[in-house]
């Protein structure tokens, strides 16, 4: 008997998540649709495009509000259990409400695990594709700063014509083995610079041991210089601001490559704060799904849905605002942000290891 109704409450459980998952990814697809149809309209594109685009980049979005989904999922479920008389029949049979609670929390933390190991690192490619995709289309890129295997790589475009610049690392204000070419507007290469270390804490760049070598007139001649100063559009700040879209890199990507992420350039702390961000994705699960059978099991009389709803949409607005609250707070130094990832989990936790003993008691 235990098991059959274990198996009524995951499969009930599980099918209300997914009919939950399938409506945010309907709203997402049409709102998202008419911003990429907007972003296509000028070009000899049809309409399949923007509706491929969309629907790669909706999974990643909904896997930002995953928390909310599972506990809106939870909420309508236990609700149905309740209106519908299942719970006091489930109590009956010996399903304590704590029980209940503790069979969907850990189906919630489980799943947790599995979205960012199977499901993150899907999304996460998705996304990769969908900017790769825009990048081709746009019309408005001057500048363009990108990271790979190879390494940094800036385009910037100039009065007199075109800046590539390539380094092999950046780490605390300084590119390393850099090499620096200047193109006129045809695309004629005019100027070569090598340097072994460049300062670019500023937008005036500081070259160290540097060899020039120019191109005029069919001529070459080069020179080598201790130190060599350059303007430029970018600085540190800006390089690494601009290449810090973490939704294009997955969980396994945060856990294998982590130091190889931190010698390209990519800043520990950010690194940290994300990698921190995804694990305590499934233990947020857990926290919004016992919020939500707080919320519902207090009582076993059938009652209105509508206020049980405002309720937990607040409690949505309240717990989306106190997250981004602690992730801010570590931005600007208050607290470290590893920590700021987990500070809304242990509130929210805090408040739910005192419901969830209440609700047990009825």
């Amino acid at each position: 008997m235990n098991r059959i109704l274990f198996k009524y409450i995951l499969t009930g459980f599980l099918k209300t998540l997914l009919i939950v998952i399938l409506i945010f990814y309907c709203f997402g697809i049409i709102l998202n649709l008419f911003e990429e149809i907007e972003f296509f309209k000028n070009l000899d594109k049809s309409l399949l495009l923007p509706i491929t685009l969309t629907a790669l980049y909706i999974p990643s979005m909904i896997l930002k509000l995953i928390p909310f989904i599972f506990f809106i999922s939870s909420m309508w479920f236990l609700l149905h259990l309740r209106n519908n008389k299942d719970l006091l029949s489930l109590k009956v049979f010996g399903y304590s409400n704590f029980k209940i609670f503790l069979t969907l929390a850990l189906t919630s933390f489980v799943l947790g695990w599995l979205i960012l190991f199977a499901i993150n690192p899907v999304t996460s490619i998705m996304v990769k594709y969908y900017e790769q995709t825009k990048s081709t289309y746009s019309r408005d890129i001057d500048h363009l700063v990108s990271i790979n295997k190879n390494g940094l790589w800036i385009k910037e475009n100039l009065d007199a014509g075109f800046r590539i610049v390539s380094a092999d690392k950046t780490r605390n204000n300084f590119l390393t083995n850099v090499s620096i070419f200047n193109l006129d507007k045809r695309y004629n290469l005019k100027e070569q610079i090598y340097s072994e270390m460049a300062d670019v804490s500023k937008k005036n760049w500081l070259l160290n041991d540097v060899k020039i070598i120019k191109f005029e007139d069919g001529l070459t001649s080069e020179k080598t210089l201790t130190t060599y100063s350059m303007f430029s559009k970018y600085d540190y700040e800006k390089i690494t601001s601009l290449y810090k879209n973490f939704d294009t890199m997955s969980f396994l990507d945060l856990v294998l490559d982590y130091k190889e992420l931190q010698d390209k350039g990519y800043n520990k702390a950010y690194l940290d704060q994300n990698l921190n961000s995804m694990l305590s994705v499934p233990f947020f699960l857990f926290i919004m799904t016992a919020l939500a059978s707080i919320l519902t099991m207090n009582t076993l009389k059938k009652s209105n849905n509508f206020i049980f709803i405002v309720a937990g949409l607040i409690a949505c607005v309240v717990i989306f605002y106190f997250k981004d609250l602690s992730l801010a707070l570590g931005q600007a130094n208050r607290i470290p942000l590893s920590l700021a990832a987990w500070v809304p989990i242990f509130a929210v936790g805090l408040f739910c290891s005192i419901g969830i003993l209440q609700i047990n008691e009825k």
